[in-house]
């Protein structure tokens, strides 16, 4: 029994689309938690077993997990929480009571670079909690670690299209790696799919390359075939624009952070190796996501 939450979500769709592909012909039975199914295509609807409800809620965790062998786990966000560390708790407890009381046997779950070593890293240290506490629990777990995502500049969209331009509070130089969510989701589909691993260990994803986002404007203005360029913005006034958007002071405070951690180099502790170099380059998914999106 394999279990999928954020079923319709960036990252839990693909993850649930590539286990559908993979055990197409087998009897492995899957099962999603979706707080609205209707969401979900009927034709997903038809090969899965649905637990409606919030994956925040102990009793849909309870009864989503009997039986269950592999559950893969992601929180959220919550731009609108007043407490980023209240908004990630407020999620674990109920899965760690529900692990236990259900015997799951593993948990991959989306986690971040940086575990012990992010001080003050706004959104990135506080999902670390996530780890420390699922861990508590014995079960066996596997923390995807990532960067920042390709899918991240989306937010850009329209200054993109219409200025020509993305903006962030960082510099425009520090090359960082960043990752595209379909390699995460293959990677988190893999272990789901593998009943062989057991204990606790972290699994990183750094895409192929390290760019910065001036090598991205570059890149994105070939893509485009129109000038595009980086802006660095002030902390504070970056701050003030997520909150005009609807952010509480809270999360916007932590993306502050966040950028701030990562511009000192957060991600860079990490080496780079073969096995965790995933495939998609930011130039492929320029081509595949960005571009028509802008274009749109």
């Amino acid at each position: 029994m394999i279990v999928v939450t954020t079923p319709t979500g960036s990252i839990g769709h693909q993850v649930l689309g590539n286990v559908l592909d993979t055990a197409a012909d087998s009897a492995e039975t899957i099962r999603v938690i979706a707080r609205d199914p209707s969401r979900l295509p009927p034709r997903v609807r038809e090969r899965v077993e649905v637990v409606p409800g919030a994956h925040n809620d102990v009793d849909v965790l309870t009864k989503a997990f009997a039986g269950a062998d592999s559950v893969f786990w992601l929180v959220p966000p919550n731009p609108h929480a007043a407490s980023i560390q209240a908004h990630i708790v407020d999620f674990i407890r109920p899965l760690c009571e529900a692990i236990n009381s259900e015997d799951v046997k593993r948990v991959v779950g989306v986690s971040s670079l940086g575990r012990g070593i992010a001080k003050k890293a706004g959104q990135i240290s506080a999902i670390f909690a996530m780890d420390d506490l699922i861990e508590s629990t014995g079960v066996s777990y596997r923390s995807l670690c990532m960067p920042g995502f390709m899918e991240n500049m989306l937010w850009q969209v329209e200054p993109i299209k219409r200025q020509g331009m993305f903006s962030l509070p960082m510099s425009g130089d520090r090359k960082v790696p960043t990752c595209a969510t379909r390699d995460i989701a293959a990677a988190a589909a893999n272990l789901m799919l593998d009943g062989s691993w057991s204990g606790q260990a972290s699994v990183p994803i750094l895409g192929p390359e390290d760019l910065s986002h001036n090598d991205m404007a570059q890149i994105m203005s070939g893509v485009l075939g129109r000038p595009v360029r980086f802006r660095q913005v002030p902390a504070e006034a970056y701050k003030a624009t997520l909150m005009q958007h609807g952010m509480t002071e809270a999360w916007a405070q932590g993306l502050i952070d966040m950028a701030a951690a990562v511009d000192q180099g957060l991600y860079s502790a990490q080496p780079r190796t073969p096995e965790n170099s995933t495939p998609t380059s930011f130039r492929q998914w320029c081509e595949q996501v960005l571009k028509p999106a802008v274009q749109g």
